[in-house]
């Protein structure tokens, strides 16, 4: 009798990136707007992430959508420099991943495969509209991931509390 590896058991995990496009993006230059008010600049960066993710009509896709908010401020003045938004995504084929594993599956490894473009069009954005380019510190998003868990935790438990 031979023994067949649990692996062969196991179905295989197939990922592809079917697409990759910017949804939405907006980049407001308060600089040219309103003029350096302040000949001392010391810009101070604030990024907000956030994460979408949803299951397409056909088999096995997946959209993953990444959100970037990265506001840069003069911290002598205090005042605005610019706001870049940006909206990224990637349509994924995904196969042999469990149902219970997909949902972190979709937060956090497709938002990783996607994160170097993103990271390329901010830098870009941001020496095209006149300032140095901002390459964005890499994101744990599994670190994301555990904290929106945790936020929802709290959510959950916040509306109990007032049902109670």
């Amino acid at each position: 009798m031979t023994e067949v590896p649990n692996e062969a058991a196991q179905p295989q995990m197939k990922m592809s990136i079917l697409a990759q496009f910017v949804r939405d993006m907006s980049f407001e230059n308060a600089v040219a707007l309103n003029g350096l008010q302040s000949p001392e600049v010391q810009p101070e960066m604030q990024v907000q992430v956030s994460l979408d993710a949803r299951k397409r009509p056909a088999e096995h896709q997946y959209e993953v959508i990444t959100k970037f908010k990265i506001t840069s401020t003069n911290k002598a003045t205090n005042s605005a420099l610019y706001l870049l938004e940006i909206d990224y995504g990637g349509i994924f084929h995904i196969e042999g991943v469990p149902e219970d594993q997909m949902h972190p599956f979709l937060l956090i490894e497709c938002p990783r495969q996607l994160f170097p473009y993103v990271r390329r069009i901010v830098s870009d954005v941001t020496r095209d509209g006149g300032f140095p380019p901002f390459n964005l510190d890499p994101v744990d998003f599994v670190a994301l991931y555990r904290a929106e868990l945790a936020r929802r935790a709290e959510a959950q438990k916040a509306s109990e509390a007032l049902v109670n």
